[in-house]
């Protein structure tokens, strides 16, 4: 979060236009969010514990970007982050995931994220150990008195040199070799920690709950000797099994815990998506499966309010995570949450729906663009692919009208019509398209490819 600190709303409002097209009032409302999280750390007084994030709740069809705006934001901050389906949890009593499991799985991530921090330091510690290994393994060191380097390289004279001064000049050359990474694709032995499955799964015959499951199943597998078996692989794929294995010696595992779940608590985000399926539609009649969704809701009420969550690095305060719940809100209105729920979401943004001019943006702006994607497609096989403005322009205006008539599917439309439309391309790539061609995209073949598609749309609704 020290990193952090240098981004301003408006910085993390332009990174996000780099990815995002249009929606400027969500994207506002994160940039915020994100902020308030900064200002809440430099808080020096005892108010920092008292200062809890506005929760957000997104409203918006599916495809105007709701999951990709806090995917983003949450790489922007390299938080943990994770992303859950209201419609998938089950009531506490019933079989299926209990709510409590996105808090765990946000934990892991954190874990990963400092891991990963925590590789990049031990880095170069471990390719030395790792590079002392395999040269263990090419030229197996010579035991006896030590190999003295004070004559020069030039006074050697190997008639003269003992076996063990040989096999050290050996070992200087195949060392260098090493470094130089000309032995990458040799052959070589080398011994690999097999994973100890502990297989108690059904343990407690479903009474246990996650956390519990996954300490016993830890702590069976750490009593379980550890089994090594012999593999056959290049020098290149050693040293990254070698390099894994090196690292997570030389890292503090409990101090890897601790600040994970530091970073989970302090800058963890929880995307909650389709929270509008456990709200009750005309649900006030007291039966049905309303009953259950309720009881989601219930559940789901003490983690965004603030609680604490067992999970097997240790307990995890749920007070300063930051929850974004997303819904289209078709059927049902944000009101028919439970009230407690509606309160823990101050902040509401609703978002547009795609315009023509948004469709033809989003295929020409942001820096993983539909139509950029394809064209590195094809320049991975040498073919070079070009779009004529009025082409885009066109897929625009076919993937915008199909919305119209036939289901509003927002930006994943055009999914449909550029696969529609290059498939062909793709499919004959490399044999009848040679290496070096090159593939002009014009709104005549555009109009011609995509005829199709547009002739079936009225039928699409009637076909099982």
């Amino acid at each position: 979060m020290e990193n952090m600190n240098h981004l301003t709303p408006k910085q993390i409002v332009a990174e996000l236009d780099k990815y995002i097209i249009g929606q400027n009032d969500a994207k506002r409302n994160v940039a915020i969010a994100l902020r308030n999280r900064i200002r809440r750390l430099m808080v020096k007084s005892e108010l920092q514990k008292d200062i809890v994030p506005n929760n957000i709740l997104m409203i918006g069809s599916t495809g105007v970007g709701k999951t990709e705006i806090a995917r983003r934001l949450a790489k922007i901050a390299n938080a943990p982050f994770t992303k859950v389906e209201a419609s998938k949890f089950t009531e506490v009593g019933y079989v299926g995931r209990d709510v409590e499991s996105m808090v765990r799985d946000l934990v892991e991530q954190a874990v990963n994220l400092v891991k990963e921090a925590k590789n990049e330091e031990v880095k170069e510690k471990a390719a030395i150990i790792v590079e002392d290994m395999l040269l263990d393994i090419l030229i197996p060191p010579v035991k006896g008195k030590g190999f003295s380097h004070s004559s020069g390289k030039d006074d050697f004279n190997p008639d003269n040199a003992t076996e063990q001064e040989l096999n050290e000049k050996t070992r200087e050359r195949f060392k260098e070799k090493l470094k130089a990474g000309e032995l990458e694709d040799r052959k070589i032995e080398i011994n690999v920690k097999q994973s100890s499955s502990s297989g108690i799964g059904m343990i407690g015959n479903g009474m246990m709950d996650e956390a519990s499951m996954a300490g016993l199943q830890d702590m069976l597998s750490n009593m379980m000797p550890k089994r090594t078996k012999k593999r056959k692989v290049s020098i290149a794929e050693a040293r990254k099994i070698l390099m894994e294995e090196e690292a997570s010696k030389l890292i503090d595992f409990d101090e890897v815990k601790e600040q994970a779940i530091k970073l989970a608590e302090n800058n963890g985000i929880i995307f909650i998506d389709e929270i509008d399926k456990i709200a009750s539609g005309s649900g006030k009649n007291g039966g049905g499966p309303d009953v259950s969704r309720e009881g989601v809701q219930r559940d789901l009420l003490p983690i965004v309010e603030g609680s604490a969550v067992n999970t097997k690095y240790g307990l995890v305060h749920t007070d300063h995570v930051l929850f974004i719940a997303a819904g289209a809100f078709h059927v049902s209105k944000p009101s028919d949450l439970i009230p407690e729920l509606q309160g823990r979401f101050p902040i509401r943004v609703e978002l547009t729906s795609l315009t023509q001019e948004d469709f033809y943006k989003i295929l020409k702006d942001p820096k993983n663009a539909l139509t950029k994607q394809y064209q590195a497609l094809f320049e991975s096989e040498q073919v070079y692919l070009e779009y004529t403005d009025d082409a885009i322009q066109e897929i625009a205006t076919l993937a915008f009208s199909i919305n119209e008539e036939v289901e509003n599917i927002g930006a994943r439309r055009l999914h449909t019509v550029m696969s529609h439309l290059l498939n062909d391309f793709l499919f004959e790539v490399p044999d009848t398209i040679q290496p070096n061609s090159k593939i002009m995209i014009t709104k005549e073949m555009v109009q011609e490819r995509l005829s199709s598609l547009v002739k079936n749309r009225d039928l699409s609704q009637y076909i099982l």
